[in-house]
């Protein structure tokens, strides 16, 4: 048996956590392998919720093997944060079922300080990175001075590349105008990485040869992306992308694994579409509609608590995400926000002027002038309970369902009803074919 990747397919937020929690039941291993604590996924077990933002979803499997992988970046305190989170939350055996790669790069202090000031100076010209690093440590990896797991459990070599980087972030922090690191500071700073790497030693290792093994081993792996497609670095809406590649072909590359490892990629999507931060959104609905859509679905950045914008499903956008990913199978959440909707809109072109556009424009300028084309579905009322088929659905709710996975040309894997684990209707599992 291969690996399963599990990948949004919208700008984030679609619900991968709670998929990725759902198919963990029937996996050995769940792996994240890109990103960092910049992405939020949410579990509700028994009604109780709990927000990831390093660890995989599928953590709260027991059994389940979760490992960050060597393409993630990790902010050492937000990770010692999640493991006593994850032990108050009843997670049995972390010491034994939690591993750290060795290759995953360190998000440091200083990397912080820089991405808040680079936001603050850019004012109105900001991306609208949540501030947590991400985008420096990444920079650091690519300019070969980045600092990696294996080098912060070694005490002397990570206090040495500490005093580097402060270096090279204070003559950034100089130049916008910000605060700069000073003796003490750097000291204490120094300190605290040395305690956090006393606490992670254990956990950190060599995370390509365990997931190697488990592959010749027939287990079952399932790879566990964050953020979305329309956010990768190189094919999302530059420059409001994130810092790291968020496409199911870097889960080999930010796991070490080979692409032929690879059998089944599963799209997550929302039954519409959100987007936090800036950038273009073709289907943003303003005003109250779209008031009412953020408030039915919760729609706060679990990370930042930040709004999320909201507008009506995008096929062009999707059907992009669709072939860059070689998506096999469509999860779809949120369906139960939509209830209660007379019409339902899906957009189905983009036009410009007299020009109709099947993909997504690579300029984000030419956002500017497009006009979405929609075609209106007819809406459904709400359900009662939890739906364990789709026959249980609806008939608008299974109309709009099957009006996806057709213009997708994938089936539809499972279909999301409602927040908690138990809301899922099941319809075609990889993991447990």
């Amino acid at each position: 048996m291969g690996c399963t990747v599990c990948v949004g397919a919208q700008w984030g937020d679609e619900g991968k956590g709670k998929i990725t929690d759902w198919l963990a039941a029937h996996a050995d291993y769940v792996v994240r392998f890109q990103g960092g604590n910049n992405a939020g996924h949410t579990l509700v077990i028994d009604g109780v919720q709990t927000v990831l933002h390093i660890v995989p979803s599928g953590v709260l499997r027991e059994g389940t093997c979760a490992v960050v992988g060597n393409g993630c970046v990790i902010d050492p305190e937000v990770l010692l944060q999640e493991i006593e989170l994850l032990t108050a939350r009843g997670a049995t055996g972390l010491d034994k079922r939690l591993l750290i790669s060795d290759g995953a790069h360190v998000i440091l202090p200083f990397h912080k300080r820089v991405d808040k000031a680079r936001e603050h100076a850019a004012g109105s010209g900001r991306i609208g990175t949540t501030g947590r690093g991400i985008g420096p440590t990444y920079e650091d990896k690519a300019a070969r001075r980045g600092m990696r797991m294996v080098d912060l459990v070694d005490d002397q070599r990570a206090a040495k590349m500490v005093r580097a980087g402060v270096m090279y972030a204070n003559s950034i922090l100089d130049a916008l105008g910000a605060e700069m690191y000073r003796g003490a500071e750097l000291e204490d700073m120094i300190a605290r990485i040395k305690g956090h790497a006393a606490r992670l030693r254990p956990f950190v290792g060599d995370a390509t040869t365990r997931l190697h093994e488990a592959v010749e081993n027939g287990e079952r792996v399932l790879l566990e992306g964050a953020q979305g497609a329309m956010l990768d670095l190189d094919h999302g809406t530059y420059p409001y992308v994130t810092s790291s590649n968020t496409l199911a072909g870097h889960a080999a590359v930010g796991t070490g694994l080979g692409p032929r490892d690879i059998d089944h990629v599963i799209l997550v999507a929302k039954a519409y579409t959100t987007r936090v931060g800036e950038g273009p959104f073709p289907t943003e609905i303003k005003g109250p509609l779209g008031e009412r859509i953020r408030d039915r679905g919760g729609e706060y950045g679990a990370t930042t608590g930040r709004e999320r914008r909201c507008g009506w499903l995008d096929l062009v956008q999707l059907k992009y995400a669709k072939r860059l990913n070689s998506g096999t199978h469509l999860a779809l959440t949120k369906l139960d926000v939509l209830a209660g909707f007379d019409h339902i809109k899906v957009c189905t072109a983009y036009k410009v002027g007299e020009t109709e556009l099947s993909v997504p424009p690579r300029a984000p300028e030419a956002y500017a002038d497009i006009e979405p084309v929609y075609e209106e579905l007819p809406g459904f009322e709400a359900w009662e309970g939890s739906p364990q088929s789709v026959d249980e659905l609806p008939e608008g709710a299974r109309n709009l369902i099957a009006y996806i996975s057709d213009a997708l040309g994938i089936p539809v894997a499972m279909i999301s009803t409602g927040p908690g684990r138990d809301q899922t209707i099941q319809v075609d599992n990889p993991l447990n074919p």
